[in-house]
């Protein structure tokens, strides 16, 4: 395979970031306004692959626009509490021609380590944006990992999925329920994009059944007309967690009622405990237990394994269905292709939590990952940036010295 590729070194003026979605993008943007050039990549065509091709047609931030805003550049005043889709990836394309961000497309990154002889990162990636595949090797003092939390899909190993015959898909393909108007439909994961995609299936008149295989937290999107989360943070400023826990708790028992008659438990941990810790997000309840009280959802137990025509529950039942999505939630491709370091642990993540977890040692960043959505991306990508350009300002030899130790490589800013 190696004739296939045409080799070239190219050394990164400034910082590499790997991803061009929100987390990649606040990144650029804060070390633009602090004047330290970069270069940025992405596997994909386009920014935010992630929102313009793995996200539902319905989808609406869950949280309001205040809380899901990047650095420097708020959401435009005319746009809804919670944004649709659409007006999310408009945002995020504004974002990034305001400050003049332009990734390398179709760029994958296949290794990253770095090199104790020189001192430097050394990044392997294949750019296939032309008529023929071309490996290319960056060269940068610093390695901004904004890759994120969502990079791949998880599909779990379920026993028997291969002698299913109707369709498996992830939730990352599904766009609409229109295509399942009439359908059994089985959809396997009870968080966000489960409860939505039910909610969705029901509106083009299909006949969801929801797994709930464990314990989830089901919150009210608004409280008296006011944003869950907003008050959960106003409370957090006085209160302990543990204390804001039992109130968000007890408001929901009151407004949604006792879920377990449904099949839907409760955790024994408080919701934001167990988002801390765990990274878990409690749903945001935008209709879909109201289809579920009247029947038009139905919630089942775990899959013991599938059938030719759908799938025995662990608790014995049998269910059928006509076609099957995974609401499994993604996972991050770190492992894969970062090399050598001790920053991340096996799944992927920093093993250092939130707020300290975005730097670690040899000039190596890590932006997204803190399971606080885009707010926690925001603040990294800030720190990031800062850090980075007070090195910057710093080393005002580093021209002299970074084409001493790479007389070969073309320069890329």
């Amino acid at each position: 395979m190696e004739h296939l590729f045409k080799r070239r070194s190219k050394w990164v003026n400034g910082p590499l970031i790997i991803g061009a979605g929100p987390s990649g993008l606040a990144v650029a943007a804060c070390l633009r306004d602090q004047g330290v050039p970069f270069v940025i990549l992405e596997r994909t065509d386009c920014i935010a692959s992630l929102w313009q091709k793995r996200t539902y047609d319905r989808l609406k931030l869950h949280l309001p626009k205040q809380f899901c805003q990047l650095p420097k550049m708020p959401f435009p005043s005319y746009f809804p509490e919670y944004p649709t889709k659409s007006q999310f990836i408009h945002y995020m394309e504004s974002y990034a021609k305001h400050f003049d961000i332009n990734p390398q497309f179709n760029v994958t990154v296949q290794c990253a380590k770095y090199d104790d002889t020189c001192g430097m990162w050394r990044v392997r990636a294949i750019n296939c944006d032309k008529k023929k595949p071309v490996e290319v090797e960056y060269i940068c003092q610093w390695l901004v990992v904004a890759t994120g939390e969502n990079a791949d899909c998880y599909v779990p190993e379920i026993e028997g999925m291969k002698e299913y015959k109707g369709s498996v898909i992830h939730a990352a393909e599904y766009k609409s329920g229109k295509v399942y108007q009439g359908k059994q439909v089985l959809v396997v994961g009870c968080g966000n994009s489960g409860m939505e995609l039910c909610l969705d299936l029901c509106h083009h008149n299909a006949y969801p059944t929801m797994v709930v295989r464990d314990s989830v937290h089901v919150l009210p999107r608004e409280i008296l007309g006011i944003s869950t989360f907003a008050i959960s943070v106003a409370m957090m400023r006085w209160l302990p967690i543990q204390v804001v826990d039992k109130i968000l708790v007890s408001l929901a028992r009151i407004m949604l009622e006792d879920l377990e008659r449904y099949g839907i438990r409760r955790p024994k941990m408080g919701p934001l405990e167990l988002k801390n810790r765990e990274g878990k997000t409690p749903v945001l309840d935008i209709g879909t237990l109201g289809k579920i009280k009247t029947g038009e959802i139905k919630v089942v137990p775990g899959i013991q394994r599938f059938t030719h025509r759908g799938v025995h529950l662990v608790d014995g039942r049998v269910v059928d269905a006509d076609e099957v999505i995974l609401a499994t939630g993604y996972r991050s491709n770190v492992p894969s292709w970062l090399k050598g370091n001790d920053f991340f642990t096996k799944g992927g993540f920093p093993k250092v939590p939130f707020p300290n977890g975005w730097k670690g040692k040899c000039g190596l960043y890590a932006v997204g990952f803190t399971k606080r959505g885009l707010a926690g991306a925001s603040h990294d990508a800030i720190c990031i940036a800062q850090d980075i350009s007070r090195i910057w300002r710093q080393e005002t030899k580093q021209d002299k010295l970074t084409k001493a130790c790479h007389r070969r490589c073309t320069s890329e800013t």
